[in-house]
Formats: structure tokens, sequence, C-alpha cells
């Protein structure tokens, strides 16, 4: 006997949300390599890639969802979890870790109470370490949302994370 079971509402919070999410999914439906650029879209309309939007991109692509867990889980780009409204990046790169990337994030926690691939509790900060911006020459640098900021210290980051507030 089929057991029902009662299908979650998406996370996106709007209609219109649900119907870009389902006009992405039938662009791509039946097209080789679908994933990536399903899964892409879908994180750019709702900030991150929910449970339920895993779900349904799995479902409606035909593609198992233990594969699209791991595709998720194999992309740094990806993210199952909201991101602040200030995305950190610190590059752990071999030139800016030597040049002190590792104290930025000690600091970093210390001054935000953010932990490493997470966000704050109030939505503000999110924290990510890469393995390389491409800013060897400046390092070590700290990237805010789509900003670089370069040769950047403890002290640097003080007056970074206050322009932030």
């Amino acid at each position: 006997m089929a057991v029902k079971t009662k299908r979650k509402k998406l996370s996106p919070k709007t209609g219109a949300r649900q119907k870009q999410l389902d006009a992405i999914i039938g662009e791509y439906r039946g097209r080789p390599g679908a994933l990536i650029p399903v899964l892409h879209k879908a994180q750019e309309l709702c900030g991150y890639l929910p449970r339920d939007i895993i779900e349904k991109i799995s479902r409606e692509l035909g593609v198992p969802l233990s594969e699209v867990c791991g595709v998720i889980s194999f992309y740094a780009f990806f993210t199952t979890e909201p991101r602040g409204r200030h995305r950190l990046r610190v590059c752990m790169g071999t030139a800016c870790f030597v040049k002190g990337a590792d104290r930025l994030v000690d600091e970093i926690k210390r001054q935000t109470g953010v932990k490493e691939g997470h966000t704050t509790d109030d939505g503000k900060f999110s924290l990510e370490i890469c393995r390389c911006l491409g800013c060897c020459s400046i390092a070590p640098v700290v990237a805010v949302n789509d900003r670089i900021h370069q040769k950047v210290t403890p002290r640097s980051l003080s007056q970074i994370l206050n322009a932030c507030k």
C-alpha cells in the first residue's frame, strides 16, 4: 500500500517566485546537463537552496535526490543556508594565509560572532573561507559581497566591518 505524503509548500514566499521556479525548471527539463544551471538560477531566485526546492528540482528533472545533493555539496558556490546581507569571504590561498588570513578569520569571528560556513542570527553576516580569490599580489584579501579589500589587517578589518553596520 502506498503512503500518501502531503507536499510541502515551497520556500519562496510569493506565487511569483513559484512561477519563476517552474519556468526555470521548464526551460531546462529534458536537456542534458540541466541540473547545475537550474540549481544556479534557483539559488539566484531564493538566495540559497532550501530542502523543499532541492526536492522539487530532483522530482521535476527526474534526477535522484542523492545526485542533486552530491552536486550541491561538491560545488562551493551552492549553499543550503541563507546568506547574510554581508557575505564575508576570506581568502586562505597560500599568499593570503602566509600574510595572516587565519588571524583575520579569528577577528571576524570575534567581532561578529559568526562561525565559518554560517550566518549570524540577525542575518547580517555570513562567513566563508575560500581557497583563492586570485588577488595574491595584494594579500591578504577579504571580499565583502562583491568588493575586494586588499592588504587587510585586523585594524582595517574593524573599519571594513563597521562600514557594514
